[in-house]
């Protein structure tokens, strides 16, 4: 079958989801991969690998993934590498998930390439050329795993609500390499209308922000998250998916809260019951060559500007759980240049 015939799969399985027949996509799925479509192949993975609208199959998933990658897909192997990283439906398994994103830097993934030089804690080994499987492999083997469970120096800013400074959490090579993940995925930044029950662009906020699923996610993402929960002595089950945030010169986020607010939120005790409340904030600073921008804290007397690699964490609720309305907050607009950061939302309880 030509791989014309075989992309009809790719489609008839998007309308299949589409009207809730997901059985059936995963069928066509399965018929695409059998027409040796790479496209059927690695959505055929991934759904088997997470469970989703699938039977959960993890190892028919990652047989699936791996025929992708070696059929011209060489990102199927980086996205099982986040998945497997950050445990869906499965235990979490850093050294698999490190194997699979060398793979996919093995077979050309430049993605692949950039992060693993990224992450590797040695300078010069992470700068040593590699043409072939071993030289990959070479530089993975500097990927200090146990390194990303431990907790950055952090400074108090504020006792009650307490407000934290983390410093160095991460290297400037690794927040190049994050910034450089987002801008084609930029979308204007949203906020949550109670009376419409929808996300919508308010006069408060035109900032633009980039979002990453479990399909999007990379295993950096998940290390990086790690370094968090270990900065705010959280579980790392609790962190929700990250975002990135961009600023462009006058664009900002005026006075707002990052709880979950139970005057905005319908069926708040079900959300909080469900999720949790959205207990902190960390900011994750990846470029400080701007002016202004800084992140302001009305009711404290409070404004950071923080330094590339630094974070910035801060208490949301009180030990009841219920909105510390002192954590109002701003992010400033920026005055010259852009500004990048990652915002993470860690809940009471796990959400994964």
């Amino acid at each position: 079958m030509s791989h014309a015939s075989s992309s009809r799969h790719f489609q008839q399985a998007a309308g299949f989801d589409a009207a809730g027949r997901h059985d059936d996509a995963i069928n066509e799925l399965a018929l695409g991969t059998q027409a040796r479509d790479p496209h059927c192949a690695r959505l055929l993975g991934l759904r088997l690998l997470t469970g989703d609208r699938s039977p959960l199959l993890p190892k028919e998933g990652l047989r699936f993934l791996s025929e992708a990658a070696d059929a011209g897909l060489p990102e199927a192997a980086a996205r099982a590498a986040g998945i497997l990283a950050v445990g869906v439906n499965l235990p979490a398994d850093w050294q698999l998930g490190l194997l699979w994103l060398t793979r996919a830097a093995e077979l050309g993934w430049e993605l692949a390439q950039r992060q693993l030089r990224a992450l590797c804690s040695d300078p010069t080994l992470a700068a040593a050329p590699a043409t072939d499987a071993t030289g990959w492999q070479r530089i993975a083997s500097g990927v200090d795993l146990n390194h990303w469970r431990s907790a950055p120096e952090c400074i108090v800013r504020s006792e009650s609500p307490r407000v934290v400074e983390a410093r160095e959490v991460l290297a400037p090579r690794l927040c190049e390499f994050l910034v450089s993940l987002a801008p084609h995925r930029l979308e204007p930044a949203r906020v949550y209308d109670p009376v419409t029950r929808s996300d919508v662009i308010a006069p408060h906020r035109n900032n633009t922000i980039a979002t990453f699923d479990i399909f999007s996610l990379e295993y950096a993402h998940v290390l990086v998250q790690a370094r968090i929960a270990a900065a705010c002595n959280v579980s790392e089950k609790q962190l929700e998916a990250p975002s990135v945030l961009h600023y462009s010169p006058g664009e900002e986020i005026q006075d707002h809260f990052d709880f979950v607010d139970p005057k905005s939120t319908p069926d708040y005790a079900a959300e909080i019951a469900a999720n949790g409340q959205r207990l902190m904030t960390f900011l994750l600073y990846l470029n400080d060559d701007y002016d202004g921008g800084e992140t302001a804290f009305p009711k404290l007397g409070l404004r950071h500007k923080g330094r590339r690699g630094d974070g910035l964490f801060f208490v949301n609720a009180l030990p009841d759980m219920s909105p510390d309305l002192r954590t109002l907050h701003a992010g400033c607009p920026t005055t010259r240049g852009e500004k990048w950061i990652i915002t993470q939302f860690i809940r009471s309880r796990p959400v994964r």
